[in-house]
């Protein structure tokens, strides 16, 4: 089974991406399942029922979230309308929606979990790898393999110590949150495949997504400034693997796709 995985897609230029060059991109790579992490694709920050709608008749079969997930406020009451979309299980009670998202494709069932780092993250989250831990036993205990976890943390450290962790337990551990797409993609020891962070989904040339003279501004003047998505040519980030009947990871590829 060949699984797609797009990184964080940012506000209407990334969405812009996704609907003219995702469908092709699927067709000609001969992708199975794909999954994208929609957290920021609102604005820059949140999603919404409308967006969810859009890229999944653009071929997206699975939306991970991430700390932004209900910085738009609507989706606090619409996410319980989507049956393929999960949340970051370990950051309160309280938030709607699946901890676990199971899809069918080829005759093979695959769950698609999602994580929230706790090094330099707010919201606070608990500790991801005991939740790990908890969804993935009661994923095996059904007897499924094919298990995909969006880890979605700051510290590359985290990220790490995660892939190492669940080695040989879940098919994939992809990193986001960071909208840097990093080079570390492999397949570990014992059949995981991994990478640090997929990437981002959104304008080329800018500061993760946003306005490029806003961000210099924030970090130089240290005052207050509206940030707002940047403007221009956009591409899609993320990898594409390879998964045999076990759910172990045969080969992990990352790549860039421009509109």
């Amino acid at each position: 089974m060949k699984v797609c995985f797009i990184g964080d897609i940012v506000a209407a230029p990334g969405r812009r991406a996704v609907t003219k060059a995702l469908s092709s991109f699927l067709s000609s790579n001969e992708i199975d399942l794909c999954i994208a992490n929609a957290e920021n694709s609102a604005h820059g920050l949140g999603v919404s029922t409308r967006i969810i709608d859009e890229i999944t008749k653009c071929g997206v079969d699975v939306v991970t979230l991430g700390n932004h997930a209900f910085s738009n406020y609507e989706f606090i009451s619409q996410i319980s309308k989507h049956e393929n979309v999960v949340k970051p299980s370990n950051v309160s009670g309280s938030w709607p929606g699946p901890d676990i998202v199971y899809v069918e494709k080829k005759g093979i069932k695959t769950a698609v979990i999602n994580l929230l780092g706790q090094v330099e993250m707010t919201p606070f989250a608990e500790d991801p790898f005991t939740k790990a831990d908890d969804l993935i036993g009661k994923i095996r205990e059904q007897g499924i393999r094919h298990i995909i976890v969006d880890f979605h943390a700051e510290a590359t450290s985290e990220k790490k110590a995660m892939g190492f962790y669940l080695d040989g337990r879940a098919s994939l551990v992809v990193g986001t949150h960071t909208h840097v797409q990093t080079a570390d993609n492999k397949v570990l020891e014992h059949g995981t495949g991994y990478i640090t962070d997929a990437g981002m989904t959104g304008v080329t040339d800018s500061v993760l997504g946003m306005d490029i003279e806003t961000s210099i501004k924030r970090l130089k003047d240290k005052l207050p400034a509206r940030y707002d998505p940047a403007e221009g040519d956009a591409s899609i980030n993320g990898i594409i693997a390879e998964l045999d009947d076990e759910g172990r990871c045969i080969s992990v590829r990352r790549f860039t796709e421009y509109e």
